[in-house]
């Protein structure tokens, strides 16, 4: 790198460096190595190598990094090596002292009537504000909501007059076109949202507590690391900073949040109106709103009420087989109830008859192939619906594998007849479990206060004495089995599963977590415990 950096000390723009120096950073993103941090071995070890070299081409490159760096400690490492070199009389291009100095003139989003994607368009100019030049150049990004709101791809182009007067020209033309203006601060809360999500995609640690869904439906970590976005990542994150803040308190999430009250509302609407009146089963009915409801809400940020052909096949195709199970009558009600709900929402969003009639084409075009596609748990394990449905009360097909690992008698006849009891979404029913998984044999059902046994009057304990040790283990298992439960860290499952690939049994690859839970210090601990693992 640091020959590749003497070539670009020739240059006489600080954009063709910045461009060049942002491929270089971008080179080992999305790079994956159980134990170690990637981006921090080789970013640091490059800012470290540079610093020693005592060379101008280092200087270059510890100027980029300090202006590119994808983290604030990068930044600040890179900025105590130059100062160092330039004590020792290091001089560099005048670009150099150009980098990253620039000033947002405008932000634009370019997007079509059913809002599928948004092209931002960041115009700046070089300087600070009080001495800007005129537009330099304009970075696009493309946010794509049917992929969970990802960083789909990015460009820059000096040609900015023209590419808005194109722009303008496609809008004017077009019914299905938009082009406005956004305001700065909106657009760095929307890129800086976008570019989260995509960092953990390609990181492959979404954490199910926090924003699981997108990963059903976003393109896969390869996909976004082998496009354009890699090479102009380090030049799209400093772009966003420059962008300005929302002023305090000010309203700009562009995910507005969907309490459960006020999606059980707008499914009470959707349901009492006249499109959804022919739909005969209304049980079903209730449940797919619900599901459509929770996919605009947690993946199209926030907009259940959008509609479009695009939408309607990422939803059908990819992320309800990947993400909820459905029971057989729901299955056929779906694309029934999915139509109800475009002839409903779309008018409501201001589309226009033919582009409401599109999207019906693609719910049915889909429906065959959503017939073939959506996956039955249930079957291939060879397991009863029952058992899918406590193992599954969130109806979260993703966490099917980690909760059978976690509590693997959820799929035995054995806690069957007592539902309650052994309700694996309750710590009473965790322990339970846990206990008659730990202990391995229990005594006979004892009725309480003589009366009648029935299933809910019975209570077991172990056959063997609890031991303080026994207990100690149970307890632990009781935390691991938790976590496991609700995917906290997502690097737990990951753990689990590099273990099981390599032969370890289920019983040790339980102990190798647990004495990973006990001795992590911390939250970031434990994560880089189980990396290790």
């Amino acid at each position: 790198m640091l020959r590749a950096a003497r070539a670009l000390l020739a240059m006489r723009h600080a954009l063709d460096a910045e461009l060049a120096f942002s491929e270089m950073l971008g080179a080992w993103w999305g790079e994956n190595v159980p134990g170690l941090d990637v981006e921090r071995l080789l970013g640091e070890g490059l800012i470290t190598h540079a610093a020693a070299s005592g060379k101008s081409a280092g200087l270059g490159v510890l100027a980029a990094v300090a202006a590119l760096g994808t983290s604030p400690e990068q930044r600040e490492l890179a900025e105590q090596g130059m100062i160092a070199l330039r004590e020792r009389g290091l001089q560099v291009p005048e670009w150099a002292s150009q980098l990253g100095r620039v000033t947002p003139l405008g932000t634009y989003v370019n997007s079509d009537l059913f809002g599928d994607t948004d092209d931002v368009v960041c115009v700046f100019g070089r300087g600070t504000p009080d001495s800007a030049t005129g537009p330099e150049h304009a970075l696009i990004l493309v946010v794509d909501h049917n992929g969970g709101g990802v960083l789909r791809d990015a460009w820059v182009t000096t040609k900015v007059e023209r590419l808005l007067a194109q722009c303008r020209e496609r809008a004017a033309a077009d019914e299905f076109t938009r082009f406005s203006e956004l305001d700065p601060a909106q657009a760095r809360v929307l890129l800086e949202r976008a570019l989260h999500t995509t960092e953990q995609i390609v990181a492959g640690s979404s954490d199910p507590a926090s924003a699981p869904p997108a990963e059903a439906v976003a393109p896969s970590a390869s996909e976004l690391v082998e496009g354009s976005l890699a090479a102009h990542l380090a030049l799209a994150e400093s772009r966003i900073r420059s962008l300005p803040l929302p002023p305090e308190g000010a309203d700009l999430s562009p995910a507005p949040v969907w309490r459960r009250d006020r999606r059980a509302v707008l499914a009470a609407r959707f349901l009492s109106s006249e499109e959804a009146a022919k739909l005969s089963d209304s049980y079903a009915a209730s449940r797919c709103a619900d599901h459509i409801i929770a996919y605009g809400c947690d993946v199209d940020g926030g907009r259940p009420m959008r509609v479009s052909p695009r939408k309607v096949e990422s939803f059908l195709l990819r992320w309800l087989p990947g993400r909820v199970v459905l029971l057989s009558e729901e299955q056929e009600a779906m694309p029934h109830v999915l139509a109800a709900w475009v002839r409903w929402a779309g008018p409501r969003q201001g589309l226009p008859e033919v582009a409401v009639g599109a999207t019906l084409d693609a719910v049915w075009e889909c429906t065959a192939e959503f017939a073939r596609t959506y996956r039955d748990p249930a079957r291939p394990l060879g397991m009863r619906q029952e058992a899918v449905r406590r193992l599954l009360p969130d109806g979260d097909f993703s966490a099917l594998a980690r909760r059978m690992f976690a509590f693997p008698l959820l799929a035995s006849e054995i806690v069957s007849w007592a539902p309650e009891e052994f309700d694996p979404a309750t710590p009473k029913g965790r322990r339970a479990l846990l206990r008659l998984d730990h202990y391995g044999e229990y005594e006979a059902a004892v009725p309480h206060s003589g009366r009648h046994s029935s299933g809910q009057d019975r209570w077991y304990r172990p056959a063997t004495q609890d031991t303080p040790q026994r207990r100690r283990e149970l307890e632990r298992h009781e935390r691991l089995a938790e976590r496991l439960w609700f995917g906290r860290p997502a690097g737990l499952w990951a753990a689990a599963r590099r273990l099981l690939d390599r032969g370890v049994d289920r019983t040790d690859v339980l102990a190798a977590l647990g004495e990973a839970l006990d001795a992590a210090s911390d939250e970031a601990d434990l994560r880089r415990r189980l990396d290790g693992l």
